[in-house]
């Protein structure tokens, strides 16, 4: 089989990073482990050294993507497979998924299901704006867009670097980017586990952080994708402003109907003048 290295970021999580290690190490063949200690202030490194594996270490927090970057670029595979270090992932899997990459798929994904997965709630209307504004701007169907479950090569994520995420959306951007460039990506339905330890995710604060990252990826690879929603904005204010003119006959209704409709219309002229900064397949 393919050899390949396993990368997995940690944050303060001598509580299950052991456990990963032992399951990773249970493969056959076993794959090239490589742990980033991102800043921990527990024992997360010295329990990662003690498993013999490679643990590179920042000297404080530098985010996920940055940890995943890191890895990737010490590792010595072409074939790289990211996981988590509380043990929500299936990583008994991803020689499954190497041997999809082996295949010809440019990327496989761990596609996330199962109670843990669905059960938290206060990620669930984010992860539902997310999914619906990725899929518009890609015109494909993504069953998860920031499963941190993967398989690629090195060699194909090596000319993104500069545009992937530092922090928690590393995935997020990793997935617009390789639609945008027509790479054949696959995803498999795996359990999601109950995770040991804390979680890192900071509700409001990564979600805001991860609207950005899209609308950033969107501007470089499709900005015209963006115009046309900012238009059709506009241009539900429009329908809006017209229903309530019916309704009152109020006047000030119509002439913000003809303004928004304006807005609306050079906005899409706009769009259809720009051209994406990185040419993909669109």
């Amino acid at each position: 089989m393919t050899s390949y290295s396993v990368i997995i970021p940690a944050l303060n999580e001598e509580g299950g990073i052991a456990a990963v290690i032992d399951r990773l190490q249970s493969l056959s063949p076993k794959p090239e482990i490589v742990i980033v200690d991102d800043g921990s202030v527990d024992r997360t490194g010295e329990i990662a050294r003690a498993k013999g594996v490679i643990v590179l270490r920042h000297p404080s927090p530098g985010g996920y993507g940055r940890s995943l970057k890191d890895g990737i670029r010490a590792a010595t595979n072409d074939i790289i497979a990211i996981a988590d270090a509380d043990g929500t992932y299936p990583v008994e899997r991803i020689p499954e998924f190497v041997q999809h990459v082996d295949t010809g798929f440019d990327m496989v994904v761990g596609a996330r299901t199962g109670k843990h997965y669905r059960g938290a709630l206060l990620k669930m209307p984010a992860r539902i704006i997310f999914k619906w504004l990725v899929e518009f701007a890609t015109g494909r169907l993504i069953p998860d867009i920031n499963s941190g479950l993967r398989v690629f090569r090195k060699s194909g994520i090596a000319p993104f670097e500069n545009d992937l995420c530092n922090g928690f959306s590393f995935t997020t951007t990793m997935t617009l980017i390789y639609c945008f460039t027509g790479k054949f990506i696959l995803y498999v339905p795996i359990d999601y586990a109950e995770r040991t330890g804390k979680s890192k995710v900071r509700i409001i604060h990564d979600s805001l952080r991860t609207l950005q990252y899209i609308t950033e990826v969107i501007a470089a690879y499709n900005p015209l994708k963006l115009f046309v929603l900012m238009s059709g904005i506009l241009g539900l204010i429009v329908i809006l402003c017209l229903i309530e003119f019916i309704i009152t006959l109020d006047l000030f209704f119509l002439m913000l109907a003809a303004l928004f409709l304006i807005g609306a219309f050079v906005v899409f002229s706009i769009g259809l003048t720009t051209r994406p900064r990185i040419h993909g397949n669109r």
